[in-house]
């Protein structure tokens, strides 16, 4: 699969975050008919699994990097 190819079909964590954000927002702000709001929540399910599988990724070459010793954040307040 070449990479452009890759972009057009799978969204940046950014881009599915955003689109994730909407779908919730038309869901809890309208009344639609079963159907479509069906069709919604499984956009969404589909959009958080994405999220998800890209944090794992992130994480694991973060492990990679750091020698798989994660390094817990804390505020500096």
């Amino acid at each position: 699969m070449s990479p452009s190819k890759k972009t057009q079909e799978e969204p940046t964590y950014e881009q599915a975050f955003a689109e994730l954000e909407t779908v919730v927002a038309a869901l809890e702000s309208e009344q639609r008919p079963l159907d479509e709001a069906i069709a919604l929540y499984e956009r969404g399910q589909r959009l958080a699994r994405h999220c998800a599988e890209l944090l794992e990724k992130a994480e694991l070459q973060v492990r990679q990097v750091s020698g798989d010793t994660l390094i817990a954040f804390e505020d500096e307040a």
